[in-house]
């Protein structure tokens, strides 16, 4: 294991000298982000009113105002530009260089991420905590911070994460047929934002759709650390959704491994 550390770490490192580099990039980035949270409390702010301020499937527009911000964070702890990184480098020719390093490509790419992560991790994430705990006390009257939920949040984070990370590794590996991923990468990140409760709660949805949805994997993404932290979850249903998640983990985790061994038989380089 010691060792294994010793091989990757430098990816880890490589990953927070990439966002040093390129910050004003990650500062776009994060406004970008504040902007759409900003534009979807204004519409459910809309739509709390036309509905007379009441209660909808299950959240007030207080929740409703959590939630969204928690959408945010959530969001942004568990993105994942594997896909789009794939495809590049399939596209560029560029993956022929990591193809001759004796080391796991899936490896690679996760590390690398990670260091990625780092700097934004640090920077929002406990800020944005406390915000959410502020908006909570400020809009309920009364303090509902709980340390375990928010420990039992950040594991269903890190769940959520390698599900987003193996399944982008997973998609970013049809580069190896189609080429160009852009314009796919743009519909899959439509599709899953709705999927994930991004867009809409999915306690919104009708019955059987809600549950359809609940047991896919976009779900987990986003959705279901959300609902851990709101509360939404407990007992039986909590360790339900997490071991939904653990599942959906793993199940990429392995495909991401039998696709790799396909695809790679598949690559024809085009520029490099």
């Amino acid at each position: 294991m010691k060792r294994k550390l010793k091989i990757y770490l430098p990816f880890v490192n490589a990953g927070i000298q990439e966002v040093a580099t390129y910050r004003i990039n990650w500062i776009f980035f994060m406004l970008g982000n504040a902007l759409a949270c900003f534009v979807s409390y204004f519409i459910w702010s809309a739509v709390y009113e036309s509905g007379g301020g009441g209660s909808m499937s299950g959240f007030t527009m207080p929740q409703m105002v959590v939630y969204i911000v928690l959408m945010f964070l959530t969001g942004t702890v568990i993105a994942s530009d594997a896909a789009y990184v794939v495809g590049e480098e399939i596209r560029d020719g560029t993956i022929a260089m990591r193809l001759i390093k004796p080391v796991s490509y899936n490896a690679t790419f996760l590390f690398q991420e990670l260091g990625n992560k780092l700097p934004t991790e640090i920077a929002i994430a406990a800020p944005m905590i406390i915000a959410v705990e502020i908006i909570r006390t400020v809009l309920s009257g009364e303090v509902q911070f709980s340390a375990l939920s928010l420990v039992l949040y950040l594991f269903s984070c890190v769940l959520a994460y390698l599900i987003n990370f193996y399944f982008n590794i997973c998609f970013g590996f049809i580069a190896f047929v189609i080429k160009y991923l852009w314009g796919a990468n743009m519909m899959k990140n439509a599709v899953i934002g709705f999927l994930s409760g991004t867009v809409i709660p999915l306690s919104f949805l009708p019955g059987a759709l809600e549950k359809v949805f609940l047991f896919l994997p976009f779900s987990s993404l986003n959705y279901t650390p959300v609902m851990i932290y709101m509360g939404k979850y407990s007992g039986a249903r909590l360790w339900y959704y997490i071991g939904l998640q653990a599942f959906w983990a793993l199940f990429f985790f392995v495909l991401s491994k039998l696709l790799w061994k396909a695809s790679v038989k598949r690559l024809t380089v085009q520029g490099g």
